[in-house]
């Protein structure tokens, strides 16, 4: 299933979706996010094209996103594109637990970043200073003045964070990435550098309950990778992500009962399952069902494929 992405507006956001990786968008706005594998994306091609994902998964079930999901819960994984022209707010996301107690919600958010092309001076937010307590980080909060508490981090291109629930975290400006994550919107905003939304007004924060979900111990380590080469990227309990580097050679894939989620970040690929054939560019994602065994994936390029392990 080819993917046609929704974007979203953000006060942080650019242009880099639409210049960098072939987004068209509609207005003259700051775009920050490409929602590309979600209930919400439109699938492009096929039996179901001008339909969302949502609505295939609602039919299809475990043939689709495999039968440790509840397809009730919607689609457990979501990728996106971010492009930041400013600081995103500084922001921590809870664990399943919490976001079922907290939230009525069926998970948390894990999350993990894949940069793809950072300005020299980038930079990101990985937690607070240790032995920051947290009635420290509520009077910082609320008097403009956590900057000073904040740990920052320098990336580039190619570098991996995985970002367990519970870390404080803010992506800088002159960052375009990739982001693999558990299915979740739940986001508690601690700070947003002093500045209005779109609307003119502030946006609203979430101090009690991002402060209680917050793991103050925790910071996590870049991982630095080279650009180019195949390799797993990310692995966790919730999400693998690999780089494929595709130089013509196909590359035989067994979805082995997970579903897939490709991504192309460079040149093209093509997907042949089934007698079918599917090519995508820069910026577009295929999406392959669970129940789908053997595929080929081949062309002139670089694809990200994540799944759940």
């Amino acid at each position: 299933m080819l993917l046609s992405a929704t974007t979203h507006v953000k006060v942080w956001g650019g242009r880099r979706l639409q210049t960098v990786l072939n987004k068209t968008l509609p207005q003259d706005a700051p775009y920050g996010e490409s929602w590309e594998l979600h209930d919400t994306a439109i699938i492009s091609n096929g039996a179901w094209q001008g339909r969302t994902l949502g609505d295939a998964l609602a039919t299809l079930g475990a043939d689709m996103i495999g039968t440790g999901n509840d397809p009730a819960d919607g689609l457990p994984l979501l990728a996106k594109f971010i492009d930041a022209d400013d600081w995103l707010s500084v922001q921590v996301h809870p664990d399943d637990y919490q976001a079922d107690s907290l939230e009525g919600q069926p998970r948390g958010k894990t999350e993990a970043w894949i940069i793809l092309d950072a300005a020299p001076s980038a930079e990101l937010v990985i937690g607070v200073l240790p032995r920051t307590s947290r009635d420290t980080l509520t009077q910082a909060i609320h008097t403009n003045t956590l900057e000073p508490y904040l740990v920052r981090a320098a990336v580039s291109a190619g570098d991996v964070l995985f970002i367990p629930a519970g870390t404080i975290h803010a992506i800088g400006p002159g960052i375009l990435l990739y982001e693999i994550q558990q299915s979740s919107d739940t986001t508690y905003r601690l700070y947003d550098w002093g500045r209005m939304g779109l609307d003119g007004q502030p946006r609203p924060l979430h101090i009690e309950k991002g402060l209680q979900v917050s793991r103050l111990d925790r910071l996590p380590q870049i991982i630095p990778h080279a650009t180019t080469g195949d390799g797993l990227l990310v692995q966790s309990a919730y999400f693998n992500t690999q780089r494929h580097v595709l130089k013509g050679a196909p590359v035989v894939l067994n979805c082995g009962g997970h579903f897939h989620a490709l991504t192309c970040i460079q040149g093209a690929g093509r997907v042949n399952a089934g007698g079918l054939s599917v090519t995508f560019e820069a910026g577009q994602t295929v999406f392959m069902p669970a129940a789908l065994e053997d595929y080929i994936l081949d062309g002139a390029g670089v694809v990200l494929r994540s799944w759940q392990p």
